[in-house]
This record gives C-alpha cells, structure tokens and sequence, in this order.
C-alpha cells in the first residue's frame, strides 16, 4: 500500500499544468514566464536545443523587457522545466501550440509544415486534453486539429486563442490586453478563461474558433494596409513638393475621424505580409 501511495505522489509532482510547444520565441517564453509567475508548473517544448540550454541558463533569446529579471526570478522555483522531447506532452491536459502557418515562396498558406508538427505530436497528447492554439493560423485550422486528433483517437477540447502582443511589450500586454477565446464548447471556454483570467487580462471575449481565427487575420490585415495607404499618401505628397506632416497634421488636428491614420515608415515584420496572404488565401 505505501508503495503504492508512494508511487501516486511521485506522479503528481511530475505532472505539468501545461506545457508551451514553441516554448521559446517571442511568443511562447514570455507566456511561459508570465503562467509560471502565476503559480503554473510549466513545460517548456521547442525543437531548438541551442535555446532551451540559453533559457535554462537564464539567458532570454530575444529583447523583451523584463524578461531576463522575471527569467532569473523563476529558475529557483522548479516551476520551468525545459525539454526538446515532444514526450513532455504525456505529462499534462494542457497543451499550448504555439505554431503558426508561414507562406510559401509564391505568399500561399503553408499548412503541410503545421500538419508535420501535429502528427508528431499527437502520440503524446492525452485523451481528454484541452489544446490551445496560440499563434496566427489559416481559417478552419482549428477545426482541422480537432478531426486530426480524433481521428487518431484522442478527444480533446480544441481552442484557438490568439497572441495580440507586441514583441519586446509582451509581459506588460499579456496582463492587459483583451483575450479572445474561438471554443465550440462551454467547457472547452471555461477551461482558456480561468487560465487567462490567472493573467489578469483585460477581459476574455468568446467566439466561436473560426471567428476568433478571422478576427485575428482581419486585425492585422487592417494594420497593414493603414501602414500601406499612409506610405502611398506620403509619396502623393511629396511628389507634389509639399511637406507631409502639415498635411498629415491638417487631417488629424482635432477631428476624432482621423486620428488613427498613422505616419510614414517602415512596416513590416514577420506578422503582417504574412498574415494578409493568408486571408488572401481564403478569400
């Protein structure tokens, strides 16, 4: 009997209450950081073995404020553990995928590279597990997880919940901006809202999956192509031999209508070309 109790012990303390695939980019480490702060066991999966001995070391990959401080704070506290072996999975019901799908040479949604990483996964993934789909994804996506997954057999509460952040604001957006939550199920809602109220977000809206996966399309395509008419209007401009920002200023200066028309710049990044192909893609 002891040995028995014994042996239950020791399975719980091995338990993870979630784990993070893509753990350590610019998306997952400082969601990873932020949960552990909370008080979450977190398993932190990435294919890149150079990185995971970086963060293990206490050495953040990226820019992100206060994420080397809040890196050095949770080391000690056994809550971050760090692992390329996608068996980490078989030790918790909460699994966050951070992959999304890139674009290909001719700007088409590359889905087959997503469709890979699932059907690595998926032998790991427990029955009964709640699967967070965290990074930009081709619309029906989700949809897709979910009829792979039981398709092979497991039953799990698939839920697409997009990243909103700023990369190098991360840890401050996370606690404050609004999350949206794409779940079919109340359940499968209910479980991705108590883990982000934990955050302290904003608020967490609910949608169903598609929707959530359209919206956050929809938003970056927007931000684009604002960048792109404010670059298209700057060359009018200057074309014309005028200065630009007595025009731009003349459009904005006390006329609510207009304050969101930003400046002329460089925008770009690796989100929103991407993402504008995709919805391009599906439309």
């Amino acid at each position: 009997m002891s040995s028995s109790v014994g042996d239950h012990n020791l399975a719980a303390m091995n338990e993870l209450d979630l784990v993070i695939v893509g753990g350590c980019g610019h998306v997952g480490l400082p969601l990873a950081l932020s949960l552990a702060e909370c008080g979450y066991r977190v398993g932190i999966n990435d294919i890149d073995e150079q990185k995971i001995q970086g963060v293990r070391s206490g050495q953040v990959p990226f820019r992100e404020t206060g994420a080397d401080a809040l890196l050095t704070k949770l080391l000690p506290t056994g809550r971050l553990e760090l692992s390329s072996d996608p068996a980490m999975l078989r030790r918790t019901r909460t699994v966050i995928l951070v992959i999304g799908t890139p674009i290909d040479e001719f700007m088409n949604p590359s889905v087959r590279i997503f469709e890979r990483v699932l059907d690595e996964l998926t032998p790991h993934i427990q029955n009964g597990s709640l699967v967070i789909l965290r990074s930009t994804v081709f619309p029906g996506t989700s949809e897709t997880v979910e009829r792979r997954l039981r398709a092979a057999g497991i039953e799990a509460d698939v839920v697409f919940c997009p990243e909103r952040i700023a990369e190098g604001h991360a840890l401050e957006e996370l606690h404050t901006l609004p999350q949206l939550v794409g779940a079919n199920s109340d359940a499968a809602f209910g479980k991705a809202r108590d883990l982000f109220e934990r955050l302290g977000v904003a608020s967490v809206i609910r949608t169903t999956p598609l929707e959530a996966e359209l919206a956050k399309l929809f938003t970056n395509t927007w931000r684009y192509m604002k960048f792109a008419i404010a670059n298209q209007f700057f060359q009018i401009v200057n074309r014309s031999g005028l200065d630009y920002n007595r025009v731009l200023n003349a459009i904005r200066q006390d006329y609510p209508r207009a304050a969101d028309l930003p400046g002329p710049g460089f925008a770009a990044g690796p989100c929103l070309l991407k993402d504008t192909m995709q919805l391009s893609a599906f439309t």
